[in-house]
């Protein structure tokens, strides 16, 4: 089997050889995770943190040890401090985490219902002549110009088609969108696709119970999207940011303190394990909060639009050869 093609923002992507080759892993992991520090990882993101309270640490055991002054606190009050700060974390994460899953479904539903319209319009739309042929062609990639649109509408990316040729290939001849005016292309590119089925409807091509459940696809596709803008447009309060930074940075300060009389200078390696983990769980949660963007943790957009646009281009194209399994 040939190896699967690489995909990168911005990189020239290779064609595909197999379903969901852009998406899928690319390459086997030459070293274990736990030997990452820098691909997909967090460090340089706790880096700073993790650093200050080590030195913070260290000045505090030289003065109780070389200067014999008594800085003990009693390590009772670390196991109720933990527990706070671990339930703390644990809801951060498990928020986190499900905007982010949220998003990956949200796509993946707008992913399968591009199919669904894509292969009824291809196999039952209007084809009486060269005109709705080429109305049906211009509609199918209409389609998958809508995930193109979603994506660069979650990332800001305005008037994308003037800089992104492969988008800009897909949309309608003329189409002139009213972004700066405040509409969303995803929602413009909609009404397209609806022309289409109520020109399919007139023209006998769908009946009522079809053309039905084709506007409910579509609607899916609508309402995928705002749950994604929902995500996007929604962070976490920012009392709950503030807090729970001030609540760790006065946990690790503590810290040293209950630990001086039982750990000595050991206090200083065990408090930068413990600050990198806290940390590290915190970066984690910042990381995964809005999943649309280009980072490593990101969910790979790019890449599964990219899957999608292969394989409906390669169906449109057979569909214009006039493959049988399209016509009856």
């Amino acid at each position: 089997m040939s190896p699967l093609p690489s995909h990168t923002n911005g990189a020239e992507v290779r064609k595909g050889t197999f379903p969901l080759s852009n998406s899928s892993r690319q390459k086997p992991r030459k070293w274990p995770l736990v030997f990452r520090f820098i691909k997909g990882a967090i460090h340089h993101v706790i880096l700073i943190p993790v650093l200050l309270h080590t030195l913070f640490t260290v000045a505090v055991v030289l003065v109780h040890r070389l200067l014999g002054v008594d800085l003990a606190l009693p390590s009772s009050i670390v196991p109720s401090l933990s527990i706070v700060v671990g339930l703390m974390l644990v809801f951060r994460n498990s928020s986190s985490y499900e905007r982010y899953w949220g998003g990956r479904t949200a796509l993946q539903q707008i992913v399968n219902n591009v199919r669904n319209l894509v292969r009824s319009f291809l196999v039952c739309g209007p084809l009486s002549d060269e005109s709705d042929r080429a109305e049906t062609e211009k509609t199918v990639k209409t389609l998958v110009a809508m995930l193109y649109a979603v994506k660069n509408h979650l990332r800001g990316n305005w008037e994308a088609p003037a800089f992104q040729p492969e988008f800009a290939s897909l949309m309608p001849e003329g189409f002139r969108g009213h972004e700066a005016e405040g509409v969303g292309l995803p929602m413009e590119l909609a009404f397209v696709v609806e022309r289409y089925i109520k020109r399919g409807v007139k023209k006998g091509a769908f009946n009522a119970p079809q053309s039905a459940n084709l506007s409910a696809s579509l609607n899916a596709v609508i309402m995928a999207y705002g749950n994604m803008e929902t995500i996007k447009l929604t962070p976490i309060p920012v009392c709950q940011q503030i807090h729970q930074k001030q609540v760790l940075a006065l946990y690790c300060c503590i810290l040293p303190f209950c630990l001086l009389d039982d750990m000595g200078w050991w206090t200083i390696p065990v408090i930068t394990l413990v600050c990198f983990t806290l940390y590290g769980i915190e970066g984690i949660g910042e990381e995964l909060e809005d999943p649309f963007g280009y980072d490593k943790n990101d969910i790979r957009i790019d890449a599964i639009i990219e899957d999608c646009r292969l394989e409906v281009m390669v169906l449109l194209e057979s569909w214009k050869k006039g493959g049988e399994e399209y016509y009856l």
